[in-house]
């Protein structure tokens, strides 16, 4: 019901920064919660970051907190995650996620590449 692409993933020096955003094929507004999850090479799936449907209600990792910051723009149907004071270990693929709690359905993007090397 709903296509997620995600852009703004690079290879970035470590303590640099970078903006990913997910933008959807429809509003977001009936989603009751998205985020962000990523995988590294040889690791499982991890949430990073989710947003509720208006914005306000917020959660991290721990291993973000304090460094990323994920926020949506309802009317452009675009959730974004700044991602600040990047580490290494933040190498990873990067995907979006909107969970529909009507269908029980989950919808994932295609995924974007986060390099973090000097």
């Amino acid at each position: 019901q709903v296509q997620l692409v995600e852009s703004g993933g690079g290879l970035v020096q470590p303590g640099g920064s970078l903006r990913l955003s997910c933008a959807a094929s429809r509003s977001i507004f009936s989603f009751n919660s998205m985020g962000w999850y990523r995988q590294a090479p040889g690791k499982e799936r991890e949430l990073v970051a989710s947003i509720g449907r208006i914005g306000i209600t917020k959660n991290y990792a721990d291993s973000v907190k304090g460094r990323f910051t994920i926020s949506r723009w309802n009317a452009n149907n675009t959730i974004y995650v700044q991602m600040n004071s990047l580490k290494p270990e933040d190498t990873a693929v990067y995907y979006c996620n909107a969970y529909d709690d009507i269908s029980r359905s989950n919808y994932w993007g295609q995924g974007t590449q986060v390099t973090v090397s000097s």
